[in-house]
């Protein structure tokens, strides 16, 4: 049973999914891992055509065919030429099979072709097709001055160095050019990008839809000033700059333009730099620019066909995503006298929506699950009528002992914003009981969460935990992300200041529950969750018992130019800042237990981290644990990801 949402409550319990049959089977840790069978079953659809769904079903990808609602294996065929990388090499192979080299590095710290920025600005891939397939636009990334990390492989018998390039805050970062290959000649030319001199990034290429002009964004490496520019892709020039962008902490570029059919100089332009909120704008070649979702909510592009522009929005409520569309009338008048209509809402069950819309625009599918409803997946006309049921997921974790999941919101530190929290209760909870808590926290930018989907997004160990008598409380900050540019701006330069306030509002309200033992709270994070996990035990000596931190960031001098400028600044800009983030000058206060797990050769957070906060505990005679994994990444992975779990469990189970 479950109760359903007051998505306009005040602070306080919005819903509750109330828990399964006690007597229920308890999950191992094998099954808490690894077990794809206790998601919920989906569907996964994309459009081959506009009457084709390709959908993986029955273990494999068929082809459904809506008209005759027959279904076929999907054998793909190669009509277009086909762009990858060989080493530091960017290949084609033509549609006749013949490969061709469009870039060649015999320079170890030169690649083309592959992504750059570490992946930041919604930069994922490295080369990008000219509409009509002509033409190849490709990054060439130059690491030469960028700093070298060494990382240990001890699969050899006396290991072996293995060296990365990472650009730490406030040194040299690498340099990005962007070349454009002409198939039809065998010729390149690279972009004369003249703006904000070689210590820049380009982001989000898009193409014309004529295929003779590319527009870029780029990004100064403060990260406070953007141009969109426009340009030719026959010489490499300069046409024009389209629009700017600048903001006193940070601009963010994370979307391509979106061009709308029909009209070859018209796009939309997503952006929360002008309204405070990530909205969608008409604009022009010329820079002419209005205000299309005219909306105080996040928003992201869907699809448009010239006449409807379909999006979806957490205008209903931040944990909520839902499709709607706007009619543009008359654009041959252009974007500023153009008609537009009012916001149409296209789905209507509580909950999150992720869209997939046919080619012609006439239908689209929806698939979507909140707190109580595992997963939906419907074929829905575009006026947001149902057409068919594809799939009704059953709630595949019934012959387990799942135990009562709240959803909720708390007051922020400020008083500005209701932050929305789930909690699990312990299995046959008593209220006459007091239980120990365990706060799972990450935090940081580009997260959320908590969302109305099922089970309030729960990771499975924190049932695993609820199952053995924990309460565990999860909870969304200032800084996170679908609350407007505001929200998650408020951590800038100061990271973990806003995070920890916002936070410790949550630990306060549990601390006044009365089956709250006051003296068992401990904390658990990854990565940015880390680096909170060990701000909060150190900041709040007194109220987290026990710690554990996964590759947590320990000062942010140390990681990445890209993200850590963008939210710290420069090193040399904001001593005071990173300075009083550190966790370095910390180490001194930690009076509970704290556990520090790492992957020996993570090339994201690397290891100057956690060491060097072990040394200062042992300078200052401050006992603290720690657990390397061998051979493992970032995010440990696979066998030893169920370790890692009993190891973390272990922990709280020793000592909270």
């Amino acid at each position: 049973m479950c109760l359903g949402l007051a998505l306009s409550a005040q602070p306080g319990t919005v819903g509750t999914r109330e828990a399964n049959d006690q007597s229920g089977k308890l999950l191992t840790m094998e099954e808490t891992i690894l077990a794809r069978e206790l998601a919920p079953k989906n569907l996964y659809c994309s459009w081959i055509s506009e009457n084709t769904i390709l959908m993986h079903k029955d273990g494999k990808w068929q082809a459904w065919d809506i008209a005759e609602d027959s279904y076929s294996d999907y054998l793909p065929h190669l009509t277009l030429p086909h762009a990858y990388t060989e080493g530091r090499n960017l290949m084609v192979r033509t549609k006749d099979g013949k490969v061709l080299t469009v870039a060649e590095s015999e320079n170890e710290n030169i690649t083309y072709g592959q992504f750059t920025s570490r992946n930041e600005f919604g930069i994922n891939e490295g080369f990008f097709w000219s509409p009509d397939s002509t033409r190849l636009a490709f990054y060439r990334k130059d690491e030469t001055a960028v700093s070298r990390f060494p990382l240990l492989d001890i699969t050899t018998r006396t290991g072996s160095l293995k060296e990365i390039r990472y650009p730490m805050a406030g040194m040299d970062s690498e340099k990005v050019g962007l070349g454009i290959y002409d198939m039809k000649n065998g010729k390149t030319v690279f972009l004369k990008v003249e703006d904000f001199g070689d210590d820049r990034y380009l982001t989000n290429i898009t193409w014309s839809p004529d295929g003779e002009g590319v527009y870029v964004q780029v990004l100064d490496r403060s990260q406070k000033h953007m141009k969109l520019n426009l340009y030719c892709a026959r010489t490499g020039k300069i046409v024009r700059t389209v629009l700017t962008e600048d903001n006193e902490k940070y601009v963010e570029p994370m979307d391509p333009l979106y061009f709308v059919k029909g009209w070859n100089g018209i796009f939309l332009y997503r952006t929360a730099n002008r309204d405070g909120y990530r909205n969608l704008y008409l604009c022009d070649e010329n820079g002419n620019i209005r205000r299309l979702t005219a909306t105080d909510a996040d928003v992201k592009y869907v699809g448009n066909d010239g006449k409807y522009i379909y999006y979806t929005s957490a205008e209903v409520s931040p944990v909520e995503n839902h499709l709607f569309r706007i009619e543009v009338r008359n654009l041959k008048r252009g974007v500023m006298k153009a008609s537009i209509g009012k916001p149409k809402r296209l789905t209507f069950e509580e909950g999150w929506h992720e869209i997939a819309m046919s080619p012609d625009y006439t239908r689209f599918v929806d698939s979507y699950s909140s707190l109580c409803v595992p997963r939906i997946v419907n074929l829905c006309c575009t006026d947001g009528k149902v057409i068919s049921n594809l799939l009704t997921a059953e709630d595949p974790t019934l012959a387990h002992a799942y135990t009562e999941i709240t959803l909720g919101t708390v007051k922020s530190a400020d008083g500005m914003y209701d932050n929305w929290y789930r909690l699990i209760k312990p299995k046959d909870f008593d209220p006459a009981k007091k239980y120990p808590v365990i706060v799972y926290v990450y935090g940081g930018p580009h997260s959320q969460m908590v969302q109305n989907t099922f089970m309030a997004q729960l990771r499975r160990w924190e049932m695993y935990m609820a199952q053995r008598g924990y309460l565990v409380y999860v909870q969304d900050n200032r800084g996170t992300e679908n609350r407007g540019l505001a929200f998650e701006q408020a951590i800038h330069g100061q990271c973990g200041q806003a995070e920890m306030a916002d936070q410790m509002e949550g630990v306060k309200m549990l601390m006044d529950l009365p089956y709250v033992d006051k003296d068992r709270i401990g904390v658990h994070g990854w990565s940015y969750g880390g680096f909170m996990t060990i701000s909060l035990i150190t900041n709040y000596p007194d109220i987290f018992k026990v710690g554990v931190a996964g590759g947590p960031v320990i000062d942010w001098k140390w990681y990445e130019v890209m993200y850590g400028e963008r939210y710290m600044d420069h090193p040399d800009r904001n001593v005071d800042g990173y300075e009083m983030t550190s966790l370095i000058n910390k180490a001194k206060d930690l009076k509970g237990k704290l556990l520090i797990c790492q992957g020996a050769v993570d090339p994201v957070v690397v290891w100057e981290h956690s060491l060097s906060f072990i040394r200062e505990c042992i300078v200052n005679n401050v006992q603290v644990d720690y657990f390397p994994y061998p051979c493992a990444e970032h995010n440990v992975m696979g066998r030893d990801r169920v370790h890692l779990h009993d190891k973390i469990s272990m922990y709280f189970e020793d000592y909270l």
